[in-house]
Formats: structure tokens, C-alpha cells, sequence
């Protein structure tokens, strides 16, 4: 695949997982449609991390040509889902919460604002 057609997926899958993950962080934890939403959300964040490890980094230093800073968003994502998960089956929800703002704020808003960079798509969209 080309790196369009991976942003363009990449944007597809992370884009929602904005609202979801916000709506997540502010409802009452435990229902039903929390533990439905969190699945998706959690589903959609690790399809979106490994298909970022697929893009070249686009703005600044790389290694072996390829992995640029950004993709240490995507470790942490790969890392993380599935570490929640575990917590919260093991019933340790305070290690789930805290991990779960983890993601949401390192692999959404920190690493969202990173592609608002010169040099970057959302970038050039929203700037010119």
C-alpha cells in the first residue's frame, strides 16, 4: 500500500476514537455501553497503531530510513491496549483508568498535535 492509502485508513480508524475515547473518559464507568464502546475504541486504537508502524516518518530524523519519534505514539499504543485490558479482566480498574488516560492523551492529543506540524497532511489541510 502507499502512504496515502495508509493515512487515509490511519485517519479513518483514528478519527473516531477522538470522540469515543473523550466520550469514554467522561461517562459512568462499568455499564454496558461502556465496556461495548471500550472495545471498539481499544480494537480501532491497536489496528490504527500497527498500520502507523507500516508509514514512514515524514517530518524530521528517522531510523533505518523509516521510524521517526511519532512512531514511539504507536509503541505506546500497542503496549498499552493490551495492558488495560489485562488490568481491568484482572479487576485492578485503578491500573486500567490510569493507563486508559494514558493512551487517550499521549497516543490521541499529544501525538494529534504532532500531525498539526509543518511538513505534515493535517498540516497543509487546516493551514495551506
Amino acid at each position: 500500500m502507499n502512504y496515502d492509502t495508509l493515512m487515509y485508513i490511519h485517519l479513518i480508524t483514528v478519527v473516531p476514537c477522538v470522540f469515543i475515547g473523550g466520550y469514554l473518559l467522561i461517562v459512568k464507568k462499568g455499564t454496558k455501553l461502556h465496556k461495548s464502546l471500550g472495545r471498539i475504541y481499544m480494537i480501532l486504537m491497536l489496528f490504527t497503531a500497527i498500520l502507523t508502524l507500516f508509514m514512514p516518518a515524514a517530518v524530521g530524523s528517522t531510523l533505518f530510513n523509516h521510524f521517526g519519534w511519532i512512531h514511539l505514539f504507536s509503541v505506546l499504543t500497542i503496549w498499552t491496549v493490551p495492558t488495560a485490558y489485562l488490568a481491568i479482566k484482572k479487576g485492578n480498574i485503578k491500573a486500567h483508568k490510569r493507563k486508559m488516560i494514558l493512551l487517550y492523551f499521549g497516543a490521541l492529543i499529544i501525538a494529534g498535535a504532532f500531525t498539526l506540524m509543518p511538513g505534515r497532511y493535517l498540516h497543509q489541510l487546516f493551514f495551506g
